[in-house]
């Protein structure tokens, strides 16, 4: 595509609403709920890649979702570390860990593929992305008012998080380094959504889908942890 056409592509993409290498971390696991209030999590800084393609290689859909969900995926962890800085529940802490895995990935995919990376200056909790930014400000908000509406705000992201990696994938064609990458970050959010539901069963809470249809919630979240290697 034309450097004009690429340009324009790309402040729309950092606009369009939604709401909805590094690839073996990306189980997060089913972690009973417990508590510690002495550690503080931090956002990963950014590293530095190489690239070794152009954004020519893709096609505006392809581009778009790679911009999408690198922001995305710092939502999820930068909400789960405000999250775990106000309870302290480790299911926070683990799976804001596998999150740093899931953005890693998905910023190896841009440099490789020359694209500039939108989340290589912000801080945590800062996005280019407006609707990502006024998501993030919102779920913080919500995670904020008890211990359950905090685990509820883990399960609407990774059922959202799950919508859109699907999303996404559907319109990538001939990259079958973004199909990977795309289906170990779903094997991972399937398990974050296993886990944040069992966490909220043990509180007697039983989630109701706000994203997923519920034949698709129960498919996941009453099924085996699966592995997510390489």
């Amino acid at each position: 595509m034309q450097r004009k056409q690429f340009l324009r592509l790309l402040a729309a993409s950092l606009g369009a609403a939604a709401v909805a290498p590094l690839l073996t971390a990306c189980g997060g696991g089913d972690e009973e709920l417990s508590a510690t209030s002495s550690e503080t999590l931090t956002s990963s800084g950014a590293g530095t890649g190489s690239n070794t393609g152009t954004e020519e290689d893709l096609s505006a859909e392809e581009i778009a979702g790679l911009l999408y969900m690198r922001e995305e995926e710092k939502l999820a962890h930068d909400v789960y570390v405000a999250l775990f800085n106000v309870w302290g529940a480790q299911v926070f802490a683990n799976i804001a860990e596998s999150e740093t895995e899931h953005t890693e990935a998905v910023r190896q995919l841009i440099l490789s593929h020359g694209l500039p990376d939108p989340a290589a200056t912000t801080a945590p909790g800062v996005f280019v992305n407006p609707d990502l930014q006024a998501l993030y400000d919102k779920l913080v908000a919500m995670g904020q008012t008890s211990l359950n509406d905090a685990l509820a705000v883990g399960c609407l992201i990774e059922e959202k998080d799950i919508q859109d990696i699907n999303e996404k994938k559907a319109l990538v064609e001939d990259e079958p380094d973004i199909v990977q990458v795309y289906d170990h970050l779903l094997c991972g959010s399937r398990n974050h959504l296993r886990a944040f539901n069992s966490n909220l069963l043990q509180q007697g809470v039983t989630y109701v889908p706000q994203v997923l249809t519920q034949a698709e919630w129960d498919a996941i979240a009453y099924s085996a942890e699966e592995t997510c290697g390489g």
